[in-house]
């Protein structure tokens, strides 16, 4: 869940350690440009300033699947860059925030069911980003663990509407605030060490406090630390990770697995449980990895420790997110946003996908739809997802806690009704999958115009899928009229393909 206002306080009462290491940020393989060549990723792009140039690629994909990993980008089977643009979904039965002693449930959650999945579709998402908690997988301490496989059946309920809609889905194990039993969602009660000095129950209104509490803070402290049993935790919670991956590792709607959701620890403490899970899922699956860095430093000054070698387990996607201006900003500073206020989250997050080798998914970003400026904020976010090719899950689907962000509103009678302006600026064309090495794409919205350049690629011969709101366009093929149709799933075909440069043009008539 995104990581509300308590990080400024967090940030200042803990370690050193937890602040990356900045010096120099540029990545090792940085690239900017303006329209004709290559220029200094290290500056920040002003209203005439330098663009974001995907880097060069000459490896194969990688032996992944339903996705595949090559180099800076997701592909898909037919050798084309895939584009993931979705949305996060906390669900009644999966987010689990409900106790069996008696005390009051957390927090009450949507039912997710077919129209939803078909909804989000519709709204041109294409990926669910949806959380589940080791808490439900494996609520009991027994030797050998035990799992409970009939939760896992509720999850691939949930993933058969998806694939039935033609939405992709991503399974995070997902935390926050450690655990329900002190905290949120998360961890089982057993895997809280020390034990906790209190158990808490719902409603749900002092997350912030909670966050910030000596258990907490301690239970964090134990799982990422050197000492035991924090090691045996990370086995444990690896160890969980491999069986869920396992359930659905022939799942081809299933894209991958976000590792742990916002970790709270030093980034070598991250990156030493990033690596384990990910090699436990690894070794059951063929599904990607999704790892995000710690989350105190990301969201506070919007950036993290550049890597210096790749991420050591292949068919890795580098999954930071982007929370600019939303929690900790001032009125005055969203007031007066920019563009270019918004860039420095997204750019360096793009840097470090380069540096650790790998495809960029911003696995959540968001901001009140009710806030200043927000249809603004939510258009700068796009367009500069779009500027760094970059993949991405708002959250969130329907909230009827804490906040009220999302695509809907709550009705009195317990229903939902869709925010029309929120779906005005999601569904915008993007390029779902690109018959080539993609040069970039931008979607001019005063002008009702789509670009997308990429170099072909003789292996691919299968058409660009364009993601077109409905209505009339006029689409040419390196300056030429060509004939489209739309798929079972609404996409656009575009037979753009071949040696050479390419550009693509969708003009809304």
């Amino acid at each position: 869940m995104r990581f509300l206002h308590f990080a400024r306080v967090l940030f200042l009462s803990t370690a050193t350690s937890l602040v990356p290491a900045c010096g120099d940020d540029d990545g090792p393989a940085d690239a900017a440009t303006d329209a004709g060549g290559a220029g200094d990723a290290s500056a920040d792009a002003g209203p005439t300033g330098d663009r974001w140039v995907t880097p060069a690629c000459e490896s194969p994909a990688g032996p992944f699947a339903p996705l595949s990993t090559r180099c800076n980008q997701m592909v898909d089977a037919d050798g084309r860059v895939a584009i993931l643009r979705g949305v996060n979904a906390r669900v009644e039965g999966i987010f689990d925030v409900t106790f069996d002693d008696g005390r009051e449930r957390l927090q009450p959650l949507a039912d997710f069911e077919a129209e939803d999945a078909t909804q989000m579709r519709a709204f041109g998402l294409n990926v669910l980003r949806l959380p589940i908690n080791w808490s439900a997988v494996e609520p009991e301490d027994t030797d050998p663990p035990t799992y409970v496989d009939t939760y896992l059946d509720e999850v691939a309920r949930v993933v058969e509407l998806c694939r039935a809609a033609g939405v992709l889905v991503l399974i995070d194990f997902h935390q926050d605030a450690y655990s329900k039993e002190i905290g949120e969602d998360g961890a089982p009660l057993w895997a809280i060490q020390p034990p906790p000095d209190e158990l808490l129950e719902g409603p749900l209104t002092d997350l912030t406090e909670r966050r910030l509490s000596g258990q907490v803070l301690r239970a964090f402290r134990t799982f990422f630390g050197d000492d035991e049993p924090g090691p045996a935790l990370r086995a444990r919670f690896a160890a969980m990770a491999a069986h869920v991956a396992g359930y659905f590792a022939d799942d081809g709607n299933v894209v991958g697995y976000d590792l742990y959701n916002e970790p709270i620890g030093s980034d070598d403490e991250v990156l030493r449980l990033n690596v384990l899970v990910a090699e436990a899922i690894r070794a059951v699956s063929p599904q990607l990895v999704f790892f995000e860095p710690p989350v105190v430093a990301r969201n506070l000054t919007d950036r993290s420790r550049t890597p210096t070698a790749p991420f050591p387990v292949p068919g890795a996607v580098y999954a930071p997110h982007v929370y600019t201006l939303s929690f900790i900003g001032s009125e005055e500073e969203r007031r007066n946003m920019t563009r270019e206020r918004l860039l420095t989250g997204n750019r360096s997050a793009a840097r470090e996908a380069v540096a650790w080798g790998t495809p960029l998914f911003i696995g959540e970003y968001g901001y009140d739809p009710a806030g200043i400026r927000a249809a603004d904020y939510y258009l700068f976010q796009l367009d500069l997802q779009d500027e760094h090719t970059a993949g991405s899950a708002v959250w969130l689907w329907k909230e009827q806690s804490q906040d009220r962000w999302g695509f809907f509103d709550e009705t009195e009678d317990g229903g939902w009704t869709v925010r029309s302006e929120m779906v005005a600026i999601f569904d915008r064309p993007y390029p779902e999958r690109i018959a080539g090495w993609p040069e970039g794409w931008r979607w001019e919205l005063d002008e009702a115009r789509f670009t997308l350049r990429y170099m072909g690629d003789a292996s691919v011969s299968a058409p660009t899928l364009l993601h077109l709101p409905a209505g009339e366009w006029s689409i040419t093929c390196d300056g030429e009229g060509v004939e489209t149709t739309r798929d079972t799933l609404g996409r656009v075909e575009v037979p753009c393909v071949g040696v050479g440069a390419h550009e693509v043009i969708a003009a809304r008539r």
